[in-house]
């Protein structure tokens, strides 16, 4: 354990070593239950994914049908296991270490992240080396600059 939450001076939650939602304290859930909802209130995940650039028109609609109506599209170079490729540009061979890739980034509630995520998988996968990575992280606050909304309205 890492270390326990305190609000309104009772401990109610704990997280795990890996950091993962929060989960109750096994022993407090029964005297406290009603301080563990009010904590927990709107978990929010941070889903990112690095897919095949010409994939992300794809995914947009896939999860513009899934409801999505907000992301981030950043370029990006890297490489993973296929560790760049080789071309032939004007007769030579040429190494090219970093293959071009699509960075997404959604904000949803962590009920909508496996929904979600397979959204992206089935629309991502071409069966292909290089179809790119999925992770999810938890995300402690939204806030929408211009309203001053909070956790799932300011998504």
């Amino acid at each position: 354990m890492v270390g326990v939450a305190q609000l309104v001076e009772h401990p109610v939650v704990v997280r795990n070593v890996a950091g993962s939602s929060p989960v109750a304290h096994p022993t407090l859930c029964d005297t406290q239950p009603e301080i563990l909802v009010d904590w927990l209130g709107d978990l929010m995940k941070l889903i990112t994914a690095v897919v095949k650039p010409q994939r992300v028109h794809a995914i947009k609609d896939a999860l513009h049908e899934a409801g999505i109506s907000g992301i981030t599209v950043t370029q990006v170079d890297g490489f993973g296991r296929q560790k760049g490729h080789t071309e032939v540009y004007r007769g030579a061979s040429v190494t090219v270490d970093f293959v071009a890739k699509a960075k997404l980034e959604i904000l949803v509630s962590d009920g909508d992240v496996q929904r979600i995520t397979e959204v992206i998988i089935a629309s991502a996968n071409t069966g292909s080396i290089g179809d790119g990575k999925i992770w999810v992280t938890s995300v402690d606050e939204v806030i929408r600059v211009r309203t001053n909304e909070r956790g799932d309205a300011a998504i």
